[in-house]
């Protein structure tokens, strides 16, 4: 379990291959100088409750995995999350859709 570090007191804890394919899509908001919102829901130990950020360029963000290998891109996947990210509601994590061939 990988964690995202926004700023300097927020640090969401995420799957390793979720986190993988938020940081793309996220690096490339930023790189586009554009802000949009994050979303996401508590792991089960921690409760059942769920929280959100305002993303934008010049504020901190550190992607921390915990195994030693890159997952591989679900294209599918990454282009989902880039919609969301577009949208007005903002990215959330969505379940990794089944592709057969991962790139």
């Amino acid at each position: 379990m990988g964690s995202l570090i926004y700023g300097t007191n927020v640090t969401i804890p995420v799957d390793d291959r979720a986190l993988a394919h938020l940081q793309l899509v996220i690096y490339a908001k930023l790189r586009a100088h554009e802000s949009f919102s994050f979303t996401w829901r508590d792991e089960p130990g921690v409760g059942d409750g769920h929280g959100s950020l305002w993303i934008s360029p010049g504020v901190p963000i550190v992607f921390k995995y915990a195994g030693s290998r890159d997952p591989a891109v679900n294209r599918e996947w990454l282009r989902q999350l880039r919609e969301l990210a577009n949208q007005p509601t903002g990215l959330r994590l969505l379940p990794e859709p089944d592709v057969k061939t991962r790139e």
